[in-house]
């Protein structure tokens, strides 16, 4: 991942995002931690960029430390219209977290749930 790549979806400069894309950008490149640009625009909570992303193709079940996703990164984030834009775009919410205590063997709905969204967490659940 390149670092302008990076720092756009971290930003969640939609511009910036647009303007790579057209000029080939990988979508799913993985940063040092092996994070994509989606699960970076996810856990900031930019909405449009998480929204560009996801038109652009980008893998939705990536996963990365913790075994987490781009939808359980918005959770734990509580940025709850993302974890719904990326659940309604077909994300896998069956993928489990591992590793750490408070994900390991975690949904997107049971971390919702331990944070007190049931509502979300419901949606999440199915």
């Amino acid at each position: 991942m390149t670092r302008e790549w990076e720092r756009a979806a971290e930003q969640g400069n939609t511009p910036a995002l647009r303007s790579q894309i057209r000029a080939g950008a990988d979508v799913d490149a993985l940063d040092r931690f092996g994070q994509s640009a989606l699960m970076l625009a996810a856990r900031g909570g930019h909405l449009e960029a998480v929204a560009v992303l996801i038109a652009a193709g980008a893998n939705l079940n990536t996963t990365a430390k913790f075994g987490l996703s781009a939808t359980m990164l918005a959770v734990i984030n509580d940025h709850q219209s993302v974890a719904r834009v990326l659940a309604a775009a077909g994300a896998d919410l069956s993928i489990e977290g591992s590793g750490a205590p408070g994900f390991a063997g975690k949904t997107a709905a049971a971390l919702a749930l331990d944070r007190g969204r049931k509502e979300l967490a419901a949606e999440l659940a199915g």
